[in-house]
């Protein structure tokens, strides 16, 4: 098992920007692949990003590209999330997720974290 525990989320004025922390514990040996996906209200859970444990690829929502950068530390169970020029549009609640099987994380990768809240103001 994989355990994974967001931190970061906060209030934040649009323009702003904001880094996400996601720590993972457990069988980190076994995963192949972190990242991010969020939630906003009334939305479905939406892929944002994620970065290759086996390999050294980055993965992003094409509509994200340019402004969020995801990166691992160098402990390599750690995996930020580094977000610019935030707009309203990206309040959400941000999700850690993990997979160790797969190379592509999905809504349907085995293990999340309970999420960090960011609320982007006017």
């Amino acid at each position: 098992q994989v355990q994974l525990v967001e931190s970061g989320g906060r209030l934040v004025q649009a323009g702003g920007s904001l880094r996400l922390s996601c720590a993972a514990s457990g069988r980190t040996f076994a995963i192949y692949t972190m990242g991010w996906f969020r939630q906003a209200p009334g939305k479905e859970r939406e892929f944002v990003a994620a970065v290759s444990w086996i390999g050294t690829g980055t993965y992003y929502a094409d509509s994200l590209k340019g402004r969020f950068t995801v990166s691992r530390g160098n402990a390599k169970n750690t995996v930020y999330l580094q977000m610019n020029s935030l707009s309203p549009e990206d309040t959400a609640v941000y999700y850690c997720a993990a997979d160790d099987s797969k190379v592509v994380l999905t809504t349907k990768s085995p293990y999340w974290g309970q999420g960090t809240h960011v609320t982007v103001s006017p």
